[in-house]
């Protein structure tokens, strides 16, 4: 099928950059093959990617400044587990997964890679909360129905950094 444009794809690979570049001690010198990583990303779009973006959109889980039972609701853990399935089919060697919340309090997640030839770490940054909804959706599209249109990927959460999470495995799994 198609690939979808998503800024994903972009952030994906200068996520990949940046892994690379501090396995090099922050000296950009890189030795990522374009060409295989494109491969690798392409190999995983339709498999993994997609499928686990668009199953990100069809979980509500609004922010909680705009959704009052955000920490009762059940959607966030539904986002959490979601994420983490889809993150654990990738096998990535050294992970592990934290959550941290204090009483009344949205979780931090926190994926942890144990390193190797490298004397400094990477913080890689996303989010599970999605905007509200708004109005204004064109016929077909909803907030919460992804659907691939024009080669467009839509639905709340597979942008503004939903897609994070994805994006930055992917780039990990491929070093």
């Amino acid at each position: 099928s198609p690939k979808p444009q998503n800024p994903a794809i972009g952030y994906a690979y200068n996520q990949l950059q940046m892994v690379e570049a501090d396995k090099h001690h922050g000296h950009h010198h890189s030795h990522l093959d374009k060409h295989k990583t494109e491969h690798f990303i392409d190999s995983h779009w339709d498999s993994w990617f997609v499928p686990g973006l668009s199953d990100f959109i069809r979980v509500p889980n609004l922010t909680p400044m705009v959704d009052e039972s955000y920490l009762t609701n059940g959607n966030v853990e539904k986002a959490i587990q979601l994420v983490d399935d889809y993150v654990n089919k990738l096998h990535i060697k050294g992970l592990s997964r934290k959550i941290f919340q204090p009483a009344g309090m949205p979780p931090l997640i926190v994926y942890v890679v144990e390193g190797h030839d490298s004397e400094s770490n990477l913080m890689l940054y996303g989010h599970l909360d999605k905007q509200p909804w708004m109005d204004g959706w064109f016929e077909g599209l909803s907030a919460t129905e992804p659907v691939i249109r024009n080669g467009y990927l839509y639905g709340r959460g597979g942008a503004d950094d939903g897609y994070a999470v994805f994006a930055c495995m992917l780039a990990i799994k491929n070093c």
